[in-house]
């Protein structure tokens, strides 16, 4: 017998049942022949602290975050990187060998991942970029088209004082746009993403008008369920580039499974099949 440690890792979320993380995670470790496991695990806020501690102990190598935990991660962790902290919010959790917790975001270099992927023709420099929402997805949006280069980036939430504030973070290349004039920018945006909830199934839709969408525009969602939002139908009915938000969830998923297991995953179309089974 074998006394090798075999290495575990999961994904921490309040609720978490609906996560498709466990099916990517497991479809690469079977793909690449990796003795190890990867788990859902449904933590309470009020005993997130305890079990991220014991979790290393019980032979955890690492985990993801979701939903409502990723910022209250930034308090536990004895260590975070400064794309973390850049965009307030951690979804990757490193277990060191001497059981300290790194805690890190990969949600920015899995969404310009996915863009680049989806729409390889698309340059970051080629105009402005309207991004609709402010919320915690937004804040890697943001970051990871600051980083890429694009010279402007017309921002809209329904909730002005939040996009002000993005502003006054990361600067004068944001302008605030009112959500009821968020349609009006479509005519000069390069690029669109949707970073917020709406259009989801089980939300409310989402009514930004679209008729001005230039062909040469790149229409991207954050929403995967559905997978073709009515977003990315009008993308596709302005005879646009589309890019779905499944990507993002696959490309964010490298980094941490490449730190856990020692492998780099390749995201293709078996990666996509095995997260939409």
């Amino acid at each position: 017998m074998s006394d090798r440690k075999i290495p575990l890792a999961g994904v921490i979320g309040c609720p978490v049942a609906h996560s498709r993380s466990p099916q990517i995670q497991n479809h690469w470790l079977k793909t690449y022949e990796i003795a190890g496991y990867y788990v859902p695990m449904h933590v309470e806020p009020q005993d997130l602290e305890t079990v991220i501690r014991s979790l290393p102990k019980a032979g955890f190598v690492g985990a993801n975050v979701t939903i409502p935990h990723k910022e209250a991660v930034m308090q536990i962790a004895d260590k975070v990187t400064d794309r973390a902290t850049l965009m307030g919010a951690a979804n990757t959790l490193i277990f060191r060998e001497d059981g300290s917790v790194l805690a890190d975001n990969t949600d920015g270099y899995g969404f310009i991942t996915n863009l680049h992927q989806g729409a390889p023709d698309w340059k970051p420099n080629g105009g402005p970029a309207l991004v609709l929402g402010a919320g915690g997805a937004c804040r890697a949006v943001i970051a990871s088209l600051v980083e890429a280069g694009v010279p402007e980036i017309m921002l809209s939430n329904r909730t002005r004082e939040r996009a002000d504030q993005l502003r006054k973070e990361f600067g004068k290349r944001i302008q605030v746009i009112d959500w009821v004039k968020a349609g009006n920018a479509v005519e000069d945006a390069s690029l669109v993403v949707n970073a917020t909830s709406l259009g989801m199934e089980g939300k409310r839709p989402l009514r930004v008008p679209m008729d001005g969408l230039q062909t040469s525009c790149v229409v991207t969602d954050l929403v995967y369920t559905p997978l073709k939002t009515d977003l990315i139908q009008a993308g596709e009915d302005a005879g646009c580039t589309v890019v779905d938000g499944l990507g993002m969830l696959l490309h964010q998923a490298v980094p941490g499974f490449e730190r856990w297991f020692g492998q780099r995953p390749k995201v293709d179309e078996a990666t996509r099949a095995a997260a939409l089974a």
